[in-house]
């Protein structure tokens, strides 16, 4: 969604005069790189109000994904009208509307929003109830916010799209995740090699990353910068029941024909150019794309599923069975932070998350 009115300091002083609460935004009028003063400014709104289904919440901290990255550098917004990016947030709620039934004022909850709507690098957002979990007991707002979307994507990769089945030892396979060291991988190997009875084995390229995807669980680590068939046979693996595609995917297409088994399947959720999966064919090999924001974008009948998703990994987090994903840190929500978080991100190669806390 897009809101209108470039002349923030205007636009505040037209709502002081008429008792509206002010509240401070960042986010940008025009697509540009990181480079350009620009590319991501303050902005003055007014306070939202909670109605319907709707949670207002005092945002604490926030982490920063890919997709802040894409939206920033590639989504145009109308002449005059300007975008809030962020779609992982912590916090508590302050109102709540009329048909909200899951929350109250005063709790701490966290979420991954929606895509259409105002994003979190906000000092409060709306976000609809069926989207937001409660943070666990054991975490504080700055790892709460590393979770909501990396925990929904991998959860609906897995359970949703694979049809993986939870709680199942006795469901043997192997899943082979490229590009397991990132925010979603560190979550989807915890997820695979804890929830269910698959072999998991991660790809990384460094030394760092691959002691980092051991570290959150995956059984086999081998690097995807080196031809995947020799060192899966290496572990005695001829063949894999599952690959999920993190980045990169089209890159990897036939090796992924080559070593998924027939009648496996393959999952992705980044945005290859061009995609053929003709030769999949012949392996009977199904694809299943992954978007987190389809249930909220489409408003369908299963978005409640996001919100008892996000209260069983609160679950989890509290048995100390699924772990925050924090690498980095940064104290403040605010244009420095977010430009240095942002660069972070966009040279490709994080471990795990970025933070930022109020």
């Amino acid at each position: 969604m897009f809101f209108p009115c470039k002349e923030t300091g205007k636009l505040a002083t037209f709502f002081t005069s008429f008792g509206h609460i002010i509240m401070k935004a960042f986010g940008f009028y025009q697509a540009l790189p990181l480079s350009h003063a620009e590319a991501l400014v303050e902005i003055t709104l007014p306070t939202p109000v909670a109605t319907g289904h709707d949670v207002l919440v005092d945002v604490r901290a926030i982490s920063i994904n890919p997709v802040d990255v894409k939206v920033r550098a590639n989504s145009q917004p109308a002449a005059g009208e300007f975008r809030i990016p962020g779609w992982d947030a912590a916090g508590v709620v302050l109102a709540v509307g009329e048909k909200v039934s899951h929350f109250k004022v005063g709790d701490r909850v966290w979420y991954a929003g929606a895509m259409r709507r105002h994003g979190s690098y906000c000092e409060q957002q709306l976000v609809d109830e069926r989207l937001v979990g409660k943070i666990p007991d054991n975490l504080d707002f700055a790892h709460a916010a590393s979770l909501p979307l990396t925990a929904i994507t991998a959860w609906e990769l897995l359970f949703d799209r694979l049809a993986v089945h939870e709680a199942d030892p006795s469901h043997a396979g192997t899943l082979l995740i490229l590009g397991a060291a990132g925010g979603v991988g560190s979550i989807l190997t915890q997820l695979a090699s804890t929830l269910t009875g698959l072999t998991v084995i991660g790809t990384a390229s460094r030394p760092d990353s691959q002691a980092w995807v051991m570290h959150h669980g995956a059984h086999h680590v081998i690097n995807h910068a080196e031809p995947l068939r020799p060192q899966l046979e290496a572990l005695g693996i001829a063949e894999v029941s599952y690959v999920i595609g993190l980045n990169q995917s089209e890159s990897y297409l036939s090796q992924i024909v080559d070593i998924l088994r027939p009648e496996g399947k393959f999952a992705l959720i980044d945005d290859p150019k061009v995609l053929d999966i003709a030769p999949f064919k012949l392996k009977s090999i199904s694809v299943h794309w992954e978007l987190m924001f389809t249930r909220s974008i489409f408003q369908t009948e299963t978005q409640i599923k996001q919100h008892h998703l996000l209260n069983r990994v609160a679950k989890l987090v509290e048995e100390e069975r699924l772990h925050p994903t924090v690498s980095t840190k940064l104290e403040g929500i605010n244009l420095d932070t977010l430009r240095h978080a942002h660069a972070m991100v966009e040279r490709g190669n994080m471990l795990g998350k970025v933070v930022l806390e109020k």
